[in-house]
């Protein structure tokens, strides 16, 4: 990606090196189900602790609950850590792919008549504590609907690389942009019509919701991907393959397969590999934000 040199949000929380601010537990502890899916799965006890776990995950993350009355705030660190220029080039791009989604979807939303409100993405090491509850690096990425922020861990970006197979500096951005596609779906709505839809569901119906919103977030990237193609002459050859690999890289039954245990769809809470790179490419061929409409289609 041509991103040197580029503008950088304002919108970065960096507290990287600073003591965990007051929070709780719960909520964001069960994104542990996530990555620990493949152990649970490989007995009848472990696949009973899922079942209550999604359902938890589910709620926890869907509405945005404060847990344990979270309180936040932009303290000053106790000390200033010192990081590498590998580092503190990662933290850059970081900022300037935030401000390039920024600039898109403040086009798409004004082009519908109404005003994008930025979200704020804060970085963090080893845990963090959000709205959503206290995170380690292990859940990954995340968004908290209930502080409408992005989280992540820049170490995320290293285990792609090297455990999942997913290099490059456009599989990071596409990292990026899906979770500002589940603020998208938060200031319109759709995460609070999920979470209503979900209620008084089975647990497969409900993980069945949560692939589609998970699915409808890829294709939001993917609409980013395209506007940094054309609009911000971002991409360079081989980006989209980039792209293209993280989506798959991270499909559920992969990442269930890699873990040795057997592949349950009715526990897929983001949807097969073959449907995230089918959902990014949608949105970045198409560039149409109707086209993302994950809820009617046959996925």
């Amino acid at each position: 990606m041509d991103w040197r040199g580029r503008r950088k949000s304002s919108n970065v929380d960096d507290r990287r090196g600073q003591p965990l601010r007051a929070g709780a537990g719960g909520g964001a502890g069960l994104l542990m189900l996530v990555r620990i899916l493949p152990w649970l799965l490989r007995s009848k006890g472990g696949r009973a602790l899922l079942l209550v776990g999604v359902v938890g995950f589910f709620g926890a993350q869907m509405l945005g609950i404060d847990l344990l009355q979270l309180t936040t705030g932009t303290g000053t660190p106790s000390r200033q850590a010192s990081f590498s220029p590998e580092e503190q080039e990662l933290a850059e791009f970081v900022a300037v792919v935030l401000a390039d989604t920024e600039q898109t979807w403040q086009k798409i939303f004004a082009a519908a008549g109404s005003r994008y409100e930025e979200p704020v993405l804060v970085l963090f090491s080893q845990r963090v504590a959000s709205a959503c509850g206290t995170a380690s690096s292990a859940v990954g990425p995340f968004y908290c609907p209930a502080d409408r922020k992005v989280y992540l861990d820049l170490t995320f970006f290293r285990d792609l690389d090297r455990q999942l197979g997913a290099p490059g500096d456009f599989a990071q951005a596409y990292v990026i942009a899906h979770e500002v596609g589940h603020h998208i779906q938060t200031l319109l709505g759709i995460s609070q019509q999920v979470r209503a839809s979900g209620q008084g569901k089975s647990a497969a119906e409900v993980n069945n919701l949560s692939v589609r919103q998970e699915l409808q977030a890829d294709c939001f990237a993917g609409l980013w991907g395209l506007s940094a193609k054309h609009y911000s002459d971002m991409l360079e050859p081989g980006d989209l393959e980039e792209a293209l690999q993280a989506a798959s890289a991270i499909g559920d039954d992969r990442l269930q397969k890699r873990g040795g245990g057997e592949v349950v769809p009715d526990s897929f809470t983001h949807g097969t590999s073959a449907q995230r790179v089918a959902w990014f490419r949608r949105g970045f061929e198409s560039g149409d934000f109707s086209q993302c409409d994950t809820f009617a289609a046959v996925i």
